[in-house]
């Protein structure tokens, strides 16, 4: 799916007269979809778009429901296929390199394991064109493989505000072999999460489809009947118990988009600070004033969802070793879980 447009990217279209249009993004209306004014269906999708730029740029012509261009108050129905098309490639076919800073873990002529910090966007879109981990890359190296989005290096990503360990293909040879690796399910990823609540036993398995949300679709869900989305599987295991949230680690059987943070909000352990998925709002413990004060210092020290890509491992594609990565988890999920642990102890004292 292609990456959302921002209200820049529709105001330039509006103003421009040039003939040529090229596809920005393209969605299909799922089984499910009821039926709903086009203009109010393109604002589930474009997170950072008004509906006054949305319906301009209908009006000028750019928005197509299955190939013929339409007014606002156009229904989309099931199966429909809605495409936004504008007079400049996008965004994300426009890199510049950029002399940002890359924390680099390992790098041979084949391939480079970088730990990303909190806050930095891997690829070009959703309204950040520059400053991405990719900007960063290209400067970095030279005529880096692209994979099948036409992103330079990146075989796989991870969301903004989560940190941690990628694993970035310098040749097509790498690109191919590191691709297959993921596809095959050979690849090691551990993540560290703290969730909500006293997560049930000391280890266990999330199962269910993930896919985009019927309501939301900023959020995936998690499809059990199986009758939407991806197959998607979580293992985790039981770290640390502090009262009202636990820390657990998970291991990726598959690799979908939001899939530690879909599955785990659909067991009812909603990611600690997860803004997008509900977890900034105090989910489990006390109605004490003292309480909320504190899980508030918590979210001030912790400013993002507490999600860290812990351990990453792959065959090199040349030598064919086995490699492992470790990165230390980040200051500000060690700050937050040292308060709750604190909490906790004073709790039974």
């Amino acid at each position: 799916m292609k990456e959302p447009l921002n209200n820049k990217m529709l105001e330039h279209e509006i103003e421009s007269d040039e003939d040529d249009l090229y596809e920005h993004y393209k969605f299909t209306a799922s089984t499910g979809q009821d039926p709903l004014r086009v203009d109010k269906f393109l604002m589930n999708f474009i997170e950072n778009a008004t509906r006054n730029k949305i319906q301009q740029a209908i009006k000028a012509g750019n928005v197509l429901v299955n190939d013929v261009a339409v007014k606002s108050n156009h229904k989309v129905k099931p199966f429909d296929v809605v495409r936004v098309v504008l007079a400049h490639p996008p965004h994300e076919n426009l890199l510049v390199a950029e002399d940002i800073p890359i924390d680099i873990v390992y790098e041979d002529d084949d391939v480079m394991v970088v730990n990303k910090p909190a806050g930095m966007v891997v690829h070009p879109g959703h309204g950040n064109y520059s400053g991405t981990l990719v900007n960063g890359l290209i400067h970095h190296i030279e005529n880096l493989p692209t994979n099948s989005n036409e992103r330079p290096g990146l075989v796989h990503r991870i969301d903004k505000d989560t940190s941690g360990l990628l694993v970035v293909a310098k040749t097509e040879h790498a690109m191919s072999h590191l691709s297959n690796q993921f596809y095959d399910r050979t690849t090691e990823r551990l993540y560290y999460a703290l969730v909500w609540g006293n997560v049930e036993g000391e280890e266990g398995t999330i199962e269910g489809n993930i896919g985009r949300s019927l309501k939301n679709r900023l959020q995936m869900s998690v499809f059990p009947d199986g009758e939407h989305g991806k197959h998607a599987v979580t293992h985790y295991k039981v770290l640390e118990r502090f009262s009202y949230v636990t820390l657990v680690q998970c291991k990726l059987e598959t690799g979908r988009t939001h899939q530690i943070r879909a599955h785990f909000k659909y067991i009812g352990h909603t990611l600690f600070n997860d803004e997008r998925y509900g977890g900034n709002a105090v989910l489990k413990g006390t109605t004490f004033t003292k309480y909320k004060q504190f899980v508030d210092n918590c979210f001030k020290v912790l400013p993002r969802q507490a999600l860290h890509a812990k351990t990453l491992g792959f065959e090199h594609p040349t030598t064919g070793e086995f490699m492992r990565f470790n990165s230390e988890i980040p200051e500000d999920i060690v700050q937050c879980i040292e308060k709750w642990r604190t909490y906790t102890v004073n709790q039974k004292e």
